[in-house]
């Protein structure tokens, strides 16, 4: 009888205690889940310091040789004289310089909002390889026009 009475009183003590185990298991498991989404984010915050600083020197120094390629093709444009295209190419020109304009923006607007990095890189050289070929295919298209 002893016996059975230990047991009862047992065996409610030994299920409460493997399941409190349990508990604690998942709680670690979301605990190690939170701390490795906190690393991440530490990592990828690294990693964005270490790059920035060189991705947006590169940036900036395209942005300015597509300033200096807009004043060289409106002073190409001056030298020709008047032709009935003229309008058009000042047209191109100016479009050019506002999405140059744009670029800057886009560059300088991350700075302050700090959006995915590798999503804003990939959006950005996007933005920038286009407006590069608009400013070579807009050269060729001069220099055979004339």
């Amino acid at each position: 009888m002893k016996k059975f009475i230990q047991s009862l009183v047992l065996t409610p003590l030994i299920i409460s205690s493997l399941l409190n185990t349990g508990d604690i298991k998942a709680q670690s498991v979301e605990v190690a889940k939170e701390n490795v989404k906190e690393s991440n984010g530490q990592l990828k915050q690294a990693r964005l310091n270490a790059e920035y600083p060189a991705f947006k020197k590169n940036a900036e120094d395209k942005i300015a040789e597509n300033e200096r390629l807009i004043v060289n093709l409106k002073a190409k444009l001056a030298e020709q004289g008047k032709s009935p295209l003229d309008d058009m190419r000042r047209q191109k020109i100016e479009d050019l310089r506002k999405q140059n304009g744009d670029l800057r923006a886009e560059l300088y607007g991350y700075e302050k909002e700090r959006s995915d990095w590798e999503t804003f890189k990939a959006k950005f050289n996007y933005n920038a390889d286009k407006l590069g070929k608009a400013f070579t295919d807009f050269g060729n298209d001069l220099k055979k026009k004339n």
